[in-house]
């Protein structure tokens, strides 16, 4: 399906963090505070508890400004590195990071996945989140279409690669997403993980009056890409969005859970 391709330079001048974050992450407010939150936490949860994905290193890629995708990940990794695009996403997971009184308020979040491990409790929110503090090593630029996304940047073999409601953005075609997939491979361990969530079916979203592209992508092209890129997928899960959900700010017809690893 032909979309029209949302520019890195366009991406870079219109999209703004803060925004970004009030509009899909606030508490009950968020566009997406419901809906994905529901989808991503506990698959999170389950993935890095019984799942069977630890590890030493964990690199985040297209990290935005969120920290929601971690707080499960920390637990089983002692050092994480997150990176983005966008110095401003970048800057504002910083903000979060040296607990800026301007950084957004993730409460909320962190006690949904406390909740999820039998934990609720005030302190509990607080040594979750330290303990995320205290596992991020590095916060790097990366560019999902270099063939080095980190160039100059040699980052070495993980053990699990992370990318939530990412890919989508910066790939114009199913040909660009799998061969940034392809390109993965250099950033995993022989037999490490790859694991994707994002967006479903989709070809814009909204933050403000501001529109921006999404790479239409559905269930049989992505695990088309997957095995093309040379990856092994070991769990695939879809989820449709209500008929009734709101669609203003996207056109996004579900979500989805990839883990793949590399060959060994």
């Amino acid at each position: 399906m032909a979309i029209p391709y949302t520019s890195q330079q366009t991406y870079i001048d219109d999209f703004d963090a803060k925004e970004y974050l009030q509009a899909y992450c606030a508490d009950k407010d968020g566009h997406f505070s419901g809906d994905w939150s529901d989808f991503a936490l506990p698959i999170l949860h389950e993935i890095f508890t019984t799942g069977g994905v630890k590890g030493d290193t964990m690199l985040d890629f297209g990290t935005g400004p969120t920290i929601y995708q971690l707080l499960s990940a920390c637990e089983v990794f002692d050092n994480i590195i997150v990176s983005d695009f966008l110095e401003k996403n970048r800057a504002e997971f910083q903000r979060w990071l040296k607990k800026d009184p301007d950084a957004f308020d993730w409460t909320h979040i962190i006690k949904s996945v406390c909740e999820l491990e039998g934990k609720s409790s005030r302190e509990d929110c607080e040594k979750k989140a330290e303990k995320l503090r205290s596992k991020v090593k590095e916060v790097l630029k990366c560019d999902a279409l270099k063939r080095n996304p980190y160039d100059p940047v040699v980052v070495p073999p993980v053990d699990c690669l992370l990318s939530c409601l990412c890919l989508e953005v910066p790939c114009k075609d199913i040909q660009s997403f799998c061969d940034v997939l392809k390109n993965f491979q250099d950033l995993i361990k022989p037999g490490g993980h790859l694991l994707l969530l994002s967006a479903l079916r989709e070809t814009f979203y909204h933050i403000g009056t501001k529109q921006f592209s999404s790479l239409y992508i559905n269930e049989e092209e992505l695990e088309m890409a997957f095995k093309e890129a040379g990856y092994q997928i070991k769990k695939a899960v879809y989820k449709q969005r209500p008929d009734n959900a709101a669609m203003d700010f996207t056109d996004c017809q579900g979500f989805y859970f990839i883990h793949a690893c590399k060959p060994k």
